[in-house]
């Protein structure tokens, strides 16, 4: 099986040279050290205050699967825009409720560099998002009319999350934290309606850094109960790629580091497009490791195109089946298990 080689998590990102450290960490960086960061242009020379501040990027992201919705949040901040949305997607009838943010320059809204400690907000009372980071654990504040919560995530005790360092492009880095297989604690409500949170389950999604100009992924996520207990799973292709990336397993809390994946559309028809909703997918590695089918029931997508910036998203609800195997060589059965995919491309 894939084995990959961790080390303890740096309590600031960015070394005293002015370089990151890369690679997987044992837990969570407490600060990215931003200010320390020698950033250099193409051409080797210091890069300018400007370039230093509007070059950064940030985003992130909760999903929390409940027995009657699949809710997802995110907040994003590339320094020219900072956009948000907030979305509860109804299992059984495939209805969906969402809202959305768009705040130019920073104004508005406020996102944390600390993937240990820090707020992120966009809106105001009756209309925001919030995100709470304390010591590491994530806590989500939804306030709009029809999706209201206030909960935090809960890991298992001893679980780690996927913390990783990457270079990117020719002089930048990203460090990306995902867990998934949370648990959850507070309350849910949608359209005035209290939603049980006993037996749900959620993920975040922690990214940031100087990524590339134009940047694109596909993703997948799931945090579900089968047989052998409480599963989490990222798998991603794009972004975090050099030299090493971000695919991980959860069973029970035990995380397993996986190896790189690939992402295969299969059309249904000739006149199948990416914002049908009808599509399957297939993901898989070449070790064996990984061979999931996904087929989605419901695509939530957005298209911006400003020029200089671009964003083309589309993220897919739907139903995952095949296999995994962990690094000990157990094998787990996936049959109809609900998640998440998505495929991004922006220029920012």
């Amino acid at each position: 099986m894939f084995r990959i080689n961790t080390q303890i998590a740096p309590k600031r990102l960015i070394e005293p040279s002015g370089s990151p450290q890369f690679g997987h960490f044992d837990g969570i960086v407490h600060n990215l050290g931003l200010a320390h960061f020698h950033y250099c242009n193409t051409m080797d020379k210091p890069a300018s205050a400007w370039a230093k501040h509007f070059d950064f990027k940030q985003f992130q992201f909760i999903s929390l699967v409940t027995p009657r919705y699949v809710i997802g949040v995110a907040l994003a901040d590339i320094a020219y825009l900072g956009s948000a949305f907030c979305y509860a997607y109804e299992i059984q009838n495939q209805r969906l409720i969402e809202q959305q943010w768009l705040r130019p320059l920073r104004l508005g809204y406020r996102m944390t560099p600390s993937p240990y400690q820090g707020l992120g907000q966009i809106g105001r009372a009756g209309n925001r998002l919030q995100f709470t980071i304390v010591e590491g654990e994530w806590q989500l504040v939804i306030d709009t009319p029809r999706i209201q919560a206030e909960i935090s995530l809960q890991p298992p005790a001893l679980s780690l999350p996927m913390a990783l360092c990457t270079p990117t492009g020719y002089n930048g880095w990203t460090y990306t934290q995902k867990h998934n297989g949370l648990a959850v604690k507070g309350r849910l409500m949608v359209d005035h309606e209290p939603q049980p949170l006993n037996l749900a389950l959620a993920g975040y999604d922690f990214s940031a850094g100087f990524m590339r100009r134009d940047t694109s992924w596909r993703w997948a996520s799931i945090s579900a109960q089968i047989a052998q207990g409480i599963m989490g799973l990222n798998l991603a292709a794009g972004v975090n790629e050099t030299g090493a990336n971000e695919n991980v397993f959860w069973i029970n809390g035990e995380r397993h580091l996986l190896g790189p994946v690939q992402f295969e559309f299969v059309r249904r028809s000739r006149d199948s497009d990416r914002d049908s909703g009808a599509e399957v997918w297939r993901i898989y590695s070449l070790n064996g490791q990984v061979n999931l089918q996904f087929v989605a029931r419901r695509c939530r997508s957005e298209k911006r195109n400003f020029i200089l910036l671009k964003s083309n998203f589309r993220q897919y609800i739907g139903l995952f089946s095949g296999t995994i195997i962990d690094n000990g060589g157990q094998r787990y059965e996936l049959s109809g298990v609900l998640g998440l995919t998505e495929e991004h491309y922006a220029r920012w």
